[in-house]
C-alpha cells in the first residue's frame, strides 16, 4: 500500500475516533450534570437560552461550590438547630406568619453555619443546587409563600405548606455527609 492510500484511510478513521470521543465526553458530562443536579438540571435548561448555556451555568455553579468551605455541623450545633426547629413549629399554632418568617431565618442561619454564603436569594439557590437540587423546589415554594406572607396574602394552609417545605430543606441541611438525622418532634 502506498503512503497516500494509508493517509487516506488513517485520517478519516482518526477523525471518526476523535468525533466519537468528543460525543461520548459530551454525553457523559450531560449525564453527570443531570444526576448531580436532579430536577434543577431541567429547570435550568428550560430557563436558559440553550442546553449548552445551561450546562455552562451548572458547571460554573459546581466550580463555585467546590471553592466553598461546606462543612458538617458539630453534634451540639445540630441538636441546637433541631431544638430551634421544634420551637418554630410550636410557634406556628399561635403565630403562623411569624413562624414561617422564623423558619426562613433558621434555614438561612443553618446554611451560613454549614458554610454557604447567604447574601442574596438567587445566589443561595445556585449554591444549594449543587448538593441539594432535589429539595430546592421546596425552598423556592416556601420562600415564595414567606414573601407573600409579609404582605399578609398567604392563607393559613399555605403557611402550613411553607413550613413543610422549609422542613424538607432544613432536614437535608441538618444532615451530615448525606446521612440525614430526623428533626426531633
Amino acid at each position: 500500500m502506498s503512503t497516500g492510500t494509508l493517509i487516506a484511510i488513517i485520517v478519516p478513521v482518526a477523525a471518526v475516533i476523535v468525533i466519537a470521543a468528543l460525543a461520548t465526553s459530551l454525553v457523559m458530562r450531560r449525564r453527570r450534570l443531570r444526576e448531580r443536579f436532579g430536577p434543577e438540571y431541567e429547570r435550568t435548561v428550560e430557563t436558559t437560552d440553550s442546553r449548552r448555556a445551561a450546562e455552562r451555568d451548572l458547571s460554573a455553579r459546581e466550580k463555585r461550590h467546590d471553592a466553598l468551605d461546606i462543612k458538617p455541623l458539630a453534634p451540639a450545633a445540630r441538636d441546637r438547630y433541631s431544638d430551634n426547629w421544634v420551637h418554630v413549629q410550636e410557634e406556628f399554632v399561635d403565630r403562623p406568619e411569624d413562624a414561617v418568617h422564623d423558619a426562613d431565618r433558621l434555614v438561612t442561619s443553618l446554611m451560613h453555619d454549614r458554610g454557604y454564603p447567604t447574601e442574596g436569594y438567587e445566589q443561595q439557590l445556585k449554591d444549594l443546587s449543587v448538593e441539594h437540587g432535589r429539595t430546592l423546589e421546596h425552598y423556592r415554594a416556601a420562600h415564595e409563600i414567606d414573601e407573600r406572607s409579609t404582605r399578609h396574602q398567604a392563607t393559613t394552609e399555605e403557611l402550613r405548606g411553607a413550613m413543610v417545605h422549609y422542613r424538607a430543606l432544613f432536614e437535608e441541611l441538618l444532615g451530615d455527609g448525606g446521612q440525614q438525622r430526623p428533626v426531633r418532634a
